[in-house]
């Protein structure tokens, strides 16, 4: 490797940041919409349904995208390494699939630093609580392992899929920051930044997207994302944009003088083709593999054949909504499970798999014992089907009253320190 093209990157790579190699090619990793659609289910970065009721079929999903299952095993070492128990999106396959999660867990036990990289595509105002899943396992992984963490805002993305104009993309992705931050993060541990104002502010990351750009070819691209002959440049050359975060020298004022750092990334697995591609290509430039927690869609409020949307304000219980509109929204929208009479539900019981109420309380009640019991007399008829709608939303109302109080306390001096380009605090 030309040590010109990744300056001091290749210095001091070990076994251990190369990890496997070779486990992985471009033209070999599939097009997300083409090994789906023929199974009933389509999952790509932008389009997710199901013929199911019961949604994605993730034990195939895993087997196609080729990635691992979050077993009982890997809990294990994690609450070994750690001595903590691990979270309850965990414990409850929310988050289900990983990719080399046991390296970062390694890094861990051998006190050697790593850092988390999520983010999100700004493409309406106001976050809806489907989209807090990632951050709330960010933030708790930052809590457990005490390492930075960065935040993409791609509202470059938004402006060419969405035909948002710049500014507006713009607009959204600090609005949505606000909602990001509200969660509570470290502003010590944690860079927000979106790709529009960034890029040009830090010549280390755009030098990245280009590096990647050179490993990745047309063809590669168009196998990997589906993209057509139609489709705009923008769409094509993006990828590279969300990659480079996984390459901890886009961020020179975090990692100066380190030597390569790995990246864990908590996200839905929707994402996860552009991380297969960075995979394929982090080794080549020098860098480690990006390691991948995956999580399962948040349903739509109308069942999880499709994933809560922003762009369907009737699917999604959003962060601004009122507590009149998240009650209305669950006893008219939700989902359910239960029977045509009230006979019949006694009777036969409800199937809280396809329940959107119980895939809320599934999501947000943090009680394992509570959860079950729920769970246990839904089946058996005993709890009633607007029973269950009444739980879910004395569950989610709370939380997203204490997020609004958090974001409306939120100074803007507070919201600029997260996108200070400044150096993070490593644990010692």
């Amino acid at each position: 490797m030309d040590k010109t093209e990744s300056p001091g990157v290749a210095e001091g790579v070990d076994a251990l940041t190369l990890n496997n190699v070779s486990d992985e090619k471009l033209d070999k990793v599939p097009n997300g919409v083409e090994a789906t659609e023929n199974e009933g289910d389509v999952v790509d970065p932008w389009n997710v349904a199901s013929t199911n009721d019961e949604g994605i079929d993730y034990d195939k999903l895993i087997k196609r995208f080729g990635s691992s299952k979050i077993d009982e095993e890997l809990i294990a070492r994690f609450e070994k390494i750690t001595g903590k128990q691990v979270h309850h999106f965990i414990r409850r396959g929310i988050f289900f699939s990983h990719r080399d999660f046991h390296s970062i867990l390694t890094l861990k036990e051998q006190g050697r630093p790593f850092y988390l990289y999520t983010g999100r595509g700004p493409s309406s105002g106001s976050l809806h609580i489907g989209h807090l899943i990632p951050f709330y396992m960010a933030k708790w992984l930052q809590e457990i392992f005490d390492v930075p963490l960065v935040i993409q805002l791609t509202d470059d993305e938004k402006s060419l899929w969405k035909d948002l104009k710049v500014e507006e993309s713009i607009k959204l992705a600090y609005e949505n920051a606000k909602d990001i931050i509200a969660i509570g993060f470290d502003p010590e541990k944690t860079f927000i930044f979106n790709d529009f104002d960034f890029i040009g502010k830090c010549p280390a990351m755009y030098q990245n997207m280009v590096r990647i750009q050179k490993c990745v070819t047309f063809n590669q691209v168009k196998g990997i994302f589906g993209f057509g002959d139609s489709d705009i440049i923008g769409k094509i050359s993006f990828p590279a944009v969300q990659a480079a975060p996984a390459l901890s020298s886009t961020f020179p004022f975090i990692f100066k003088g380190k030597k390569p750092v790995h990246c864990l990334i908590p996200c839905a697995i929707d994402q996860d083709p552009y991380f297969r591609m960075t995979r394929d290509v982090a080794p080549r430039l020098g860098f480690p593999k990006c390691a991948l927690l995956h999580s399962s869609f948040f349903p739509a409020l109308q069942g999880a054949k499709s994933k809560m949307s922003a762009s369907d304000n009737n699917s999604a219980v959003f962060l601004t909504d009122t507590q009149k509109q998240i009650k209305n929204k669950i006893n008219k929208y939700a989902f359910s499970g239960g029977r045509a009479t009230v006979e019949e539900h006694r009777k036969l019981g409800g199937n809280p798999d396809v329940d959107v109420a119980f895939q809320l309380l599934k999501f947000f009640l943090e009680d394992d014992t509570k959860l079950e019991e729920v769970r246990s007399a839904y089946i058996k008829g005993e709890l009633l089907t607007g029973e269950l709608k009444k739980l879910a939303i004395e569950v989610v109302s709370p939380i997203v009253e204490e997020h609004q109080k958090a974001r409306k306390a939120l100074t803007d001096e507070a919201v600029a320190k997260f996108f200070e380009i400044r150096s993070l605090k490593f644990a010692q």
